[in-house]
């Protein structure tokens, strides 16, 4: 379970480039919650996210994982609960490794760490099983360097890392903005399966608004630093994008002309 309660970010206070970045943000989730995350630009959507990660730390409030207050937890220590896919599929692989070696290094992250090898025959057996389930033939090539991989492939692997110790609360953020819309399609069926088979505690940042709407059991709103619409899983089952739009309208009192104009403005 993941708790935020009253957190408040602001950054560069005092000048005149302050931005409250967020507001007092409140949320909840329950264990195997998977809650989709829409907003325009500068919303605050991606700073939630580096609060949770412990890559920033909250002027105010409180961040708990599994009733542990995790707030002052540096990023290193809080990585053995989180995992976490960036947009840049560049950015949660070590290029210059191989497949095996980065998969060594995802399966160790909340285990003890000694001497021993980091590729053992038992955990190759385990690694090659779960590259069998992206159906890319990546199980054929684990000393393949994985700066050599396609951006899809690559963030298949990102994806496959950050779940494969059944973290307690997984961040997607906007992981398939970056790709073509066949390799978008593929990230998103995978991310789906292998949500759904470990349920896993998911938030996921999205600007697809329909993708939003099809993944996940509930869909919360960001606006200004302010979560400002949370959808219950029972009212998504029939959500649609204009549903979003008319809310979005009524709470800001603007007229949106389309779902881009939403999430760009």
């Amino acid at each position: 379970m993941l708790n935020l309660q009253h957190i408040h970010k602001i950054f560069n206070e005092g000048t005149p480039d302050e931005k409250i970045a967020l507001n007092h943000i409140n949320l909840t989730l329950e264990a195997g919650d998977f809650v989709t995350i829409i907003g325009s630009n500068g919303a605050g959507k991606s700073t939630m996210m580096n609060m949770i990660s412990g890559a920033l730390t909250p002027d105010v409030g409180s961040i708990t994982i599994n009733h542990k207050d995790v707030t002052a937890l540096p990023e290193y220590k809080r990585s053995k609960y989180i995992g976490r896919v960036f947009q840049d599929p560049m950015a949660g692989t070590a290029p210059t490794m191989t497949i095996q070696e980065n998969l060594a290094l995802a399966y160790s992250r909340n285990k003890p760490r000694g001497l021993r090898s980091g590729v053992s025959k038992a955990r190759k057996e385990i690694f090659l099983t779960a590259l069998e389930s992206l159906h890319l033939n990546l199980e054929n090539r684990l000393n393949a360097k994985v700066g050599m991989l396609s951006g899809g492939e690559r963030q298949a692997l990102s994806l496959l890392m950050a779940t494969f110790t059944k973290p307690d609360i997984l961040l997607l953020d906007e992981h398939t903005a970056a790709l073509d819309p066949s390799r978008a399609a593929l990230i998103t069926g995978l991310t789906k399966e292998l949500v759904e088979k470990d349920q896993l505690t998911t938030l996921m940042i999205t600007h697809d608004m329909q993708q939003a709407i099809d993944l996940g059991n509930r869909l919360i709103m960001m606006d200004k630093g302010q979560i400002i619409l949370e959808v219950s899983p029972e009212d998504k089952k029939n959500l649609t994008i204009e549903d979003l739009m008319n809310e979005f309208q009524r709470i800001r009192g603007e007229k949106m002309v389309s779902d881009r104009a939403l999430l760009s403005t």
